[in-house]
């Protein structure tokens, strides 16, 4: 799998603060590698999430446990001045409340002993064009859900043996078509559900059909109850979770968990560990160069993407052995960089 340009390519994506082009990276090196055999390098093939398991197979073999956790959630990286095509296109932005244009990326992260990997991803394509009737504007579509593509990327860490116990994911995965195929492939799903999710506090009253919101429900922090969600055949539990905001209002996060064997606290503890996956986004954009792909042609963007995501896994390897964040080494060598043209401005005042 790996090879002197893919590794190259993604420590410059780490070492790098400007544009990340092929031009640049070709000028660092000295012209040891011409920005040619690097934009054909880019645009030889198309690097899938297949490639990414090889490539960290080997460490996630040292660091999985069989209680491990299986992290799911999407990403919008904004691209408003970059052309459309298959995989910048318009996207809802549930935290900015509209739509907004850049790539989709859907990703697992797979954490097991205060390590996180990514194992596998997915881009959001939207090939699909169609009219639409009331606006008449032309629209693009996907082939498939994201709640499908999700499926298919547990059946493939399933497949390739990876030890893990839970599946955790935010609101958007909650489908009751998720919970049955993560149930069939014997795991357990942690998952947060809207406050209109109906539930069933006995069997009778599942059987009757009397259902409540999940939002009228009494609890309190970490607080829960065993019960039924409507049109999921099986036992959970119902978890809740309070937080105070700094303005002193209160949010409410609603949990199931399909493991009837820990208890609440347990449910609520696991679920935090979701919040590595917000890590690895946010070092995904500021530390790997996601943002910055200069191309135009969608394999070269998707491939961008990709060497993205293994210069991420690369500073976490570097995590585990220097002990060091991601943002604190991205300091690091900020500093040695500045110390060095610093030198260099010198030297050449002296001169």
């Amino acid at each position: 799998m790996k090879s002197k340009e893919l590794e190259l390519y993604s420590d410059f994506l780490i070492a790098n603060s400007g544009q990340a082009t092929a031009t640049g990276l070709a000028e660092v090196l000295g012209q040891a590698v011409s920005h040619d055999k690097i934009t054909r390098f880019l645009s030889e093939r198309e690097y899938t999430s297949k490639d990414l398991w090889r490539a960290v197979k080997a460490k996630v073999r040292e660091i999985e446990r069989d209680d491990g956790c299986l992290i799911f959630d999407d990403t919008i990286q904004e691209k408003s001045w970059t052309d459309e095509n298959d995989i910048i296109w318009w996207h809802f932005d549930h935290r900015k409340g509209h739509s907004v244009k850049g790539l989709n990326l859907l990703n697992a992260l797979y954490h097991s002993g205060g390590v996180s990997i990514p194992v596998a991803f997915e881009i959001v394509k939207k090939p699909v064009q169609f009219c639409d009737v009331a606006t008449r504007q032309v629209k693009h579509a996907s082939k498939v859900t994201k709640n499908e593509q999700m499926r298919a990327m547990i059946q493939s860490c399933v497949i390739n043996q990876l030890k893990f116990k839970y599946i955790l994911m935010d609101s958007w995965f909650s489908a009751k078509e998720n919970f049955d195929f993560i149930v069939q492939k014997k795991k357990h799903f942690i998952a947060a559900l809207k406050e209109n999710r109906l539930v069933a506090l006995s069997e009778e009253e599942r059987k009757q059909g009397r259902f409540v919101r999940m939002s009228s429900l009494e609890l309190s922090d970490q607080q829960g109850v065993r019960g039924w969600l409507k049109g999921f055949e099986k036992e959970v539990l119902l978890v809740r979770r309070v937080f105070t905001n700094k303005d002193g209002s209160t949010s409410l996060l609603n949990l199931v968990c399909s493991d009837l064997t820990v208890n609440f606290e347990q449910v609520a503890t696991l679920y935090n560990k979701r919040w590595k996956v917000e890590e690895f986004h946010k070092s995904l954009k500021s530390n790997a160069s996601l943002a910055k792909l200069p191309t135009r042609r969608v394999m070269t963007q998707n491939n961008h993407v990709f060497m993205s995501i293994y210069a991420v896994f690369k500073l976490e390897c570097l995590k585990i052995r220097h002990k060091v964040n991601h943002f604190a080494l991205r300091t690091k060598l900020y500093i040695k960089a500045t110390q060095q043209a610093l030198s260099e401005l010198q030297n050449l005042r002296a001169a």
